[in-house]
């Protein structure tokens, strides 16, 4: 991997820790026990993103048509609460919140982008 790409990575890392920390912050239904349980999850949240979102839109696709892809973010959910239930130290309350938690995370995510990309 070069410096380039391993910067890429450090970075879209750190902003997924950013917003996953906002987001647990300000949300009743939300905790991390700890800064391991926070990268870790964020670690696996772009595994998954990566590996298991593509193929869970591609199996939905139907779906997705008939939702104008508002499914999407139902499969988002469904990851993050996986991931609650893989990572020790990240609990969610349940799937509706891991729904709303991936939202916000989204939305936080892309502004820290912006103010970054805004500064550069």
């Amino acid at each position: 991997m070069n410096s380039s790409k391993f910067q890429r990575f450090l970075i879209k890392l750190l902003v997924t820790i950013a917003a996953l920390l906002i987001v647990v912050k300000i949300s009743p239904w939300a905790e991390v026990e700890g800064p391991g349980a926070l990268i870790v999850t964020a670690l696996l949240l772009g595994i998954f993103n990566t590996v298991l979102r593509p193929l869970l839109i591609l199996l939905t696709l139907p779906i997705n048509i008939l939702s104008f892809g508002l499914f999407i973010l139902v499969i988002n959910g469904l990851i993050l609460y996986i991931i609650s239930l893989l990572v020790p130290g990240f609990n969610l309350s349940g799937f509706g919140s891991a729904v709303l938690t991936s939202i916000l995370v989204s939305l936080t995510a892309w502004a820290i982008n912006m103010l970054i990309r805004d500064r550069q």
